[in-house]
């Protein structure tokens, strides 16, 4: 599949270039509550998410796998980069930066998704912005590294601070999470909107809770001060146990976004930031596996907005932001745009793959990770035989009983029902053909912004 423009350095080369370890590269961690999540892993077992390890699994995978749909959980998301935003252009700087009008309103306490392109158009880099005050405004992400080096590149009147050690994120996820916050700070919730947060205390210790929903339901996250990340994740825990809480391990984590219909930056995607001269590195996980190899360059393991999700349901605005020129290049001349879709697997197929091992194949398939890989994967989407389309997060869904995965697709497959081929096996390895059937995203239903004033 040709994404168009494809860039002449190869995805090795820029492995090399951009995330060859240097001195200076900061340790891997413990998280700050890690003490008092240590109580509950009982298999002592952990993986890294960004700089920090966290416990792979609590209850189990299966069980917490299930935690948003049918309580609720608590899981740490303290890895993700924080960056506080200060200054008289402040606002101005992130409205350039943002392809999402943020100038327009943005309310103190309200939150916005922030997507990031290049000058080419490229998604650069993802993650949400918070307001805080007049001039201040918390960016939260995977990495900052492209804000922080686009702000430092230019002459903004606006500085940035990295408060990613000083501070906790723990969100509290699933249809019982109002009732759990709410025995946890003493007061109700309800009246903090979708994308709005404000204020509390949790045992006397001021935290900011924002109504998020990286689950696709309703939920919460507790940001406050990393000392105090023991003594709040033991209150959370317990005061979670009457509406049946689990506590989320890092191999649970990445489900609910494939349930949601949510791309990862650096999993279902790569970030374009990774090829520009001079700024910092993103996220660094190696070579993606998968069947899909690109020939034309790395530029096709990126992605537009458009293809994720992220476009514009009323054309291109006219005010001035990174990546626009491209974007308005694009749509005059009708280059044809990539859709976000879902893909239910076979089950007769999936069920033959992994019961190959028992059948005594000589040639064994590669084995499927459950419930889904850690590390990024791109599969070859066939149609009639030919490239249509790439699937990324395949992921075993205990909540709807099936295989599915993410897939960018052309424009022309896009209907739900359309019969597709998923390529199963890296380039070498013995290579199998699964039937998926293309279906609209969410995979589940949407309850981010079910009302909650009802008690």
């Amino acid at each position: 599949m040709n994404s168009g423009n494809a860039h002449p350095v190869t995805y090795e080369a820029a492995l090399y270039l951009r995330q060859t370890p240097t001195v200076g590269d900061p340790p891997v961690l413990f998280a700050p509550a890690a003490a008092a999540q240590d109580e509950g892993n009982v298999l002592q077992s952990y993986g890294r998410f960004a700089q920090m390890l966290l416990p792979m699994e609590y209850t189990g995978w299966m069980d917490e796998c299930v935690a948003h749909v049918q309580s609720c959980y608590i899981g740490d998301w303290s890895s993700l980069h924080k960056l506080q935003i200060r200054g008289r252009q402040a606002l101005e700087f992130l409205g350039w930066l943002g392809m999402r009008d943020v100038i327009t309103r943005f309310d103190i306490g309200q939150v916005k998704h922030h997507v990031q392109l290049d000058e080419g158009g490229w998604v650069a880099s993802e993650g949400i912005v918070c307001r805080l005050g007049v001039e201040e405004f918390l960016y939260t992400a995977g990495s900052g590294d492209w804000l922080l080096w686009q702000l430092e590149s230019g002459r903004w009147d606006a500085e940035v601070t990295d408060v990613t050690a000083d501070r906790f994120i723990f969100g509290i996820q699933g249809p019982e999470s109002p009732h759990v916050v709410e025995a946890l700070v003493g007061e109700s919730v309800r009246d903090i909107a979708f994308s709005r947060s404000r204020m509390a205390r949790i045992d006397g210790v001021e935290v900011r809770v924002l109504r998020t929903g990286i689950s696709g339901e309703v939920g919460y996250e507790i940001h406050g001060p990393s000392e105090a990340a023991n003594t709040i994740w033991t209150a959370a825990v317990r005061a979670g146990q009457p509406f049946g809480i689990r506590q989320l391990g890092i191999r649970s984590q990445p489900v609910q976004h494939i349930e949601a219909g949510i791309a990862t930056n650096g999993l279902d995607y790569l970030p374009a930031s990774i090829l520009t001269p001079g700024a910092p590195r993103q996220f660094r996980r190696g070579t993606p596996g998968g069947s899909y190899v690109s020939s034309n360059g790395i530029t096709d393991y990126f992605r537009r907005p458009g293809e994720l999700g992220w476009g514009f349901r009323k054309g291109i605005p006219a005010r001035d932001f990174l990546g626009r020129d491209a974007l308005v290049a694009d749509a005059a001349q009708l280059r044809t745009q990539r859709t976000l879709v879902g893909l239910h697997w076979n089950r007769d197929d999936v069920m033959s793959l992994f019961g190959a091992v028992l059948a005594g194949d000589e040639d064994l398939p590669q084995a499927m990770e459950l419930p889904r890989a850690r590390t990024p994967a791109f599969d070859q989407v066939l149609v009639r035989g030919e490239l249509a389309g790439i699937s990324t997060g395949r992921t075993l869904s205990l909540n709807l009983g099936a295989t599915i995965s993410l897939c960018v697709i052309d424009s022309a497959h896009c209907a739900p029902g359309t019969e597709v081929i998923v390529v199963w096996g890296e380039p070498g390895t013995v290579q199998r053909e699964m039937r998926a059937t293309v279906t609209t995203l969410p995979f589940k239903p949407d309850r981010r912004r079910n009302d909650v004033t009802a008690r």
